[in-house]
């Protein structure tokens, strides 16, 4: 079985609520700070084959499919699917394990796991 590395991670600066991250919408924060990520190791964007991001409980401006607009935010090819997990608590760790998976059974390569 192949192994899963965890080759960069980043994270929004914390915030409050009406606080100064207030203005952004979550898609575009989920972007940037996979863009960031992406930057940070300079990674080529095309070679990503999945976002997997965490949210729990999306609603309002997240009630969307975050996962796939954040990677678009991010500039990532439309080709790039994403996908969201609401686990409640554990979303953002449950991405990650989906995306461990997915490259320990050589599905896939590079996934951005997130929330």
């Amino acid at each position: 079985m192949s192994q899963a590395y965890i080759v960069a991670a980043a994270r929004s600066a914390g915030g409050r609520r009406g606080g100064r991250l207030a203005g952004w919408h979550p898609v575009d924060l989920a972007g940037a700070v996979v863009k960031g990520m992406l930057d940070k190791v300079d990674a080529d964007p095309s070679l990503v084959e999945d976002v997997i991001m965490g949210c729990a409980c999306p609603g309002g401006e997240q009630g969307a499919n975050i996962g796939r607009m954040a990677a678009l935010a991010a500039g990532l090819p439309e080709s790039v699917p994403g996908t969201t997990v609401d686990r409640q608590c554990g979303s953002s760790q449950q991405s990650l394990h989906f995306a461990a998976a997915s490259v320990m059974s050589g599905i896939q390569d590079v996934v951005v796991a997130a929330g």
